[in-house]
């Protein structure tokens, strides 16, 4: 035992020298935290990394990897990429954009914001230059606003449409004798199928085709007005496929030049006036955004509350919305006297019903004291949606993805799994019928699955009626566009969802107009307030020593049993009845 206190206490003091030798290395290798900008500078836009709605503050992203963060997360913020845009259009130390580009990880949304602003920058006169290897769809839907789009003599343009996959479990669920038992509301309620079915049921396929060839139209349409080419041919091109190397990407005007890297750059340096033996003058976006000063002394101010990720209870982390967190953050800009207007951001596939209900009641009681604007970024269905549906108004892009208006219940059954796979039994003793209702380890009794879809039932009931009470239409007609069904922003407008098209711009806009603020009589407030990097550091090696202690002493006493407790642990967080879109889709 004395052994064991030694070797514990030797390993906390090791963690914490080695954390305080981290800070301070840290210290010494963070870049002052505002940049300084030289002449003949071009901002390049890689968009290679996750686009996130805000940049979380981590000075060290450009240095490592594998940073000891909460949920360990890296990406570029939307926001700060739109900013730097914004700033370079004024800034005269900034020539000109350069895109290099070739993957993007991003919803069409968000590449639909930074596009617009991009098209906004082209009005300062400066070039917009773009390069790649290769273009992937959404690369290249941001590069074909482009003065010069550059490409590899021997790349590729990807430019073949869109496609969907779902990942299913039910054969693997089968493998292992774990049950489902399910509980919906809606016909196109599609985020139980990869539990219970090895395929896309016809409706799910129904909704899934509509939406998808609603992006792509408008995808289409955009870059056929910025490359001028006719839209009938576009698409020709598109669904024939014919453009399958470089050449044909030149031919049918997709690029404007076949060219290697070095030729490029050397284009870049004769933009700005940079001499050929000179390194070219560069910044990134997040770094140049700290140098853009939007500074406003106005006492008035709007409120915007970014709300991304699933939806579940309790805290918010950088990943997930906490329907206690958010429904606080709300409660406190509606008692702010300060704040004229509230703007909520969502980015969300939905979650927890519960959770949504809890901040919807807040965007309610908030509603009836000054005006609160619903923004959709990539993704704002199912409970993403139920908590805009009560916004005074509620703006989306035509290629973001909404609605999914119903409810599911989800269980396992694990009761063979333990006992035919791992030779572990359950008896039990209870003091009523229903003691135990929902217990993993049985099966659902007849009167239990009635009690349950009652539920199921209820809960959609009410998502329906506060959605018809929000949306000003009646409940019938309401219901005639939910039955979980998704659409896509443009759909979503013409059967009255949403209100307006337009990004988060134009949300603060509608905002300051519902509370009858003039431009200049109000600053923007962005919430939560993030913490810095410190506050993260510390609580990340927290975190991450958690974290690889108990994961590492698991994988040791379970040995072989421990991929089966990762999955019972995953199946466990699923709450028991959900208002989400499916969590495992892929578009490409």
């Amino acid at each position: 035992m004395l052994q064991f206190l030694k070797f514990t206490f030797a390993t906390m003091v090791g963690i914490v020298l080695l954390t305080l030798i981290f800070i301070g290395l840290a210290a010494l290798l963070i870049p002052d935290d505002k940049p300084k900008v030289k002449d003949k500078t071009v901002l390049v836009l890689q968009l290679n990394k996750p686009i996130k709605e805000r940049t979380i503050d981590n000075p060290l992203s450009e240095l490592i990897d594998n940073s000891p963060f909460p949920d360990g997360e890296s990406g570029e913020g939307l926001l700060e990429i739109r900013t730097a845009i914004r700033g370079a259009a004024k800034d005269s130390k900034i020539k000109g954009i350069f895109l290099k580009l070739s993957s993007t990880s991003a919803g069409f949304a968000s590449l639909q914001e930074i596009r617009d602003e991009l098209i906004a920058f082209k009005k300062s006169k400066k070039f917009i230059y773009a390069y790649a290897d290769n273009y992937s769809e959404g690369a290249y839907y941001i590069a074909s606003v482009a003065d010069r789009i550059y490409l590899n003599p021997k790349g590729l343009v990807e430019f073949n449409g869109l496609s969907a996959e779902i990942l299913f479990f039910k054969g693997a669920l089968e493998k292992l004798e774990i049950k489902p038992e399910i509980f919906r509301v809606g016909t196109y309620k599609s985020a139980v199928e990869p539990f219970i079915n090895d395929k896309m049921s016809e409706a799910n396929r129904e909704q899934y085709t509509s939406f998808l060839n609603s992006i792509y139209d408008f995808y289409l349409e955009n870059v056929a007005k910025s490359r001028n080419i006719d839209l009938t041919e576009l698409t020709r091109i598109s669904d024939e496929l014919l453009v399958q190397n470089a050449q044909d990407a030149l031919r049918y005007k997709l690029v404007t030049q076949l060219a290697n890297y070095d030729e490029v750059l050397t284009d870049l340096k004769k933009a700005v006036g940079t001499p050929e033996k000179e390194d070219l003058e560069t910044i990134g976006p997040i770094a140049y955004s700290k140098t853009v000063d939007e500074v406003s002394t106005a006492a008035n101010k709007i409120a915007v509350i970014f709300a991304t990720g699933e939806i579940d209870m309790g805290k918010s982390t950088n990943s997930k919305i906490g329907g206690e967190s958010l429904a606080q953050e709300i409660r406190k800009v509606r008692q702010d006297k300060n704040v004229k207007a509230v703007v909520l951001r969502i980015n969300s596939p939905g979650g927890s019903a519960l959770a949504s209900d809890i901040i919807w009641r807040e965007v309610a009681l908030t509603k009836k004291v000054k005006p609160i604007v619903a923004s959709m970024s990539d993704v704002a269905a199912s409970g993403g949606y139920y908590i805009a549906m009560e916004c005074n108004k509620i703006l989306a892009h035509e290629n973001t993805i909404t609605g999914s208006i119903g409810v599911f219940g989800i269980f396992f059954n694990t009761e063979n799994m333990f006992k035919n796979k791992l030779g572990i039994t359950y008896d039990r003793v209870r003091t009523g019928n229903f003691s135990d209702i929902g217990n993993p380890n049985r099966s659902f009794t007849d009167k239990e699955k009635e009690i349950i879809q009652k539920s199921v039932n209820q809960v959609y009931e009410t998502f329906t009626q506060k959605a018809a009470k929000g949306r000003n239409m009646p409940l019938e007609k309401l219901k005639a566009v939910a039955e979980g069904r998704v659409w896509s922003g443009k759909e979503a407008k013409s059967i009255g969802l949403i209100d307006e098209f337009g990004g988060l711009d134009e949300a603060i806009k509608v905002a300051a107009k519902e509370a009858k603020l003039k431009e200049g009589d109000y600053r923007l407030r962005y919430l939560p307030v993030q913490k810095n990097f410190f506050e993260q550091l510390t609580e990340g090696f927290k975190t991450l020593f958690q974290i690889q202690n108990a994961e590492s002493t698991l994988q040791r006493e379970l040995g072989m049993l421990y991929p089966y407790y990762k999955l019972l642990k995953d199946i466990q967080t699923i709450q028991p009845i959900q208002a989400r879109m499916p969590v495992n889709l892929i578009i490409r």
